[in-house]
């Protein structure tokens, strides 16, 4: 027999200091990079959208991945590639970050939830939709770092 998996994983993470740095005319060009990087680290992107100040992804792993390596590794390469592409020497993603499994079945109101992001922001801070996610899934948190 072989081994089969299905690990999706909805990721977000923001900018330093929770800066705006991706504007609406770079913000395309900086999901379309993640979503490159997801495909070279050997993972398959499922979704990637966010605002000025924050990125979320779906992406689906493989067995041999370790989560905070390939976040890691992700957000790396693309900070790079966002200050040479982006002439933004300053900018950086803020440490840390929020990931959470996804079922199969729930992927497509996911992917769905992070085509609507620059919508959904209309309405709600990061804090507040990232406050949201945590207590939906359970996660234990800090309020001292969510700022």
């Amino acid at each position: 027999m072989s081994t089969y998996l299905s690990l999706h994983y909805h990721i977000v993470f923001s900018t330093k200091h929770r800066e705006p740095w991706l504007s609406p005319s770079f913000r395309g060009r900086v999901h379309d990079y993640l979503g490159g990087t997801v495909k070279g680290l050997k993972g398959e992107i499922d979704g990637v959208g966010g605002t000025g100040d924050h990125v979320h992804l779906l992406v689906s792993l493989r067995a041999t991945h370790h989560l905070a390596d390939f976040v890691r590794e992700l957000k790396k390469t693309s900070s790079l590639w966002i200050k040479q592409e982006g002439g933004l020497a300053g900018f950086g993603w803020q440490d840390g970050y929020c990931a959470v499994t996804v079922s199969p079945s729930a992927r497509p109101a996911v992917r769905e939830y992070i085509a609507r992001q620059a919508e959904h922001h209309r309405k709600r801070s990061f804090r507040e939709e990232l406050i949201d996610i945590l207590e939906k899934t359970g996660i234990a948190y800090d309020a001292k770092y969510l700022d």
